[in-house]
C-alpha cells in the first residue's frame, strides 16, 4: 500500500479507525485519492466490502488505500471530488495536525435510515445523511415521528 506521510490511520472516536492529519493541511489541499479494485454495480451490489465508493452510475469503487478509513462527519474539514475517473478528498478548510480527516458520505434519506452518525458533533443530525436532506429530516421528526435520533451505544 503506497506510503502518505501527511496522513496516520488511528483508532477514532467516530468508528473504529480513522484518518488523522500528520502535519497541518492548507485549505484546498489535495489530501488523498480514494483507490481500489473497481467494481460493476451488480459487484458492488454482491460484494460485502465497508468500503464501496460509488464513482458514477455504474461504477464503483471497493477501498484499498488509507482513504478507506476516513469517517463522515456532519460537520467536515474534507470534502469529496469526482474528476476523470479519480475521487479525491480535498482540505475544505485549514486541518490542524492531528485532527481526524472527515467529510459526508451524502447518503441519502433512504440510505441514511440504517446508519445512525457518531460524529458526535454540535452539527450532527444523528444519521449519516447529506446537508441537503436536514431540512427535510428535521420535518420528518418533528411532524411524524420518523427518523428518531439514533441512541449509540
Amino acid at each position: 500500500m503506497k506510503k502518505y506521510p501527511h496522513l496516520e490511520v488511528r483508532v477514532s472516536d467516530i468508528h473504529h479507525r480513522g484518518v488523522f492529519a500528520a502535519r497541518d493541511i492548507k485549505k484546498g489541499e489535495r489530501i488523498i485519492e480514494y483507490t481500489g479494485r473497481k467494481l460493476t454495480a451488480a459487484q458492488a451490489e454482491r460484494s460485502d466490502s465497508d468500503y464501496l465508493f460509488q464513482l458514477n452510475s455504474r461504477t464503483f469503487i471497493d477501498g484499498k488505500n488509507t482513504a478507506r478509513y476516513i469517517n463522515h462527519s456532519c460537520d467536515e474539514n474534507a470534502i469529496i471530488k469526482i474528476e476523470r475517473g479519480h475521487i479525491w478528498i480535498d482540505a475544505l478548510r485549514d486541518i490542524k495536525k492531528g485532527e481526524e480527516i472527515v467529510y459526508s458520505y451524502s447518503y441519502d434519506l433512504e440510505e441514511s435510515k440504517d446508519y445512525p452518525c457518531a460524529c458526535g458533533t454540535k452539527k450532527c443530525v444523528g444519521y449519516i445523511l447529506d446537508e441537503v436532506y436536514w431540512p427535510v429530516l428535521k420535518k420528518l421528526q418533528e411532524k411524524q415521528r420518523q427518523f428518531p435520533k439514533p441512541v449509540l451505544a
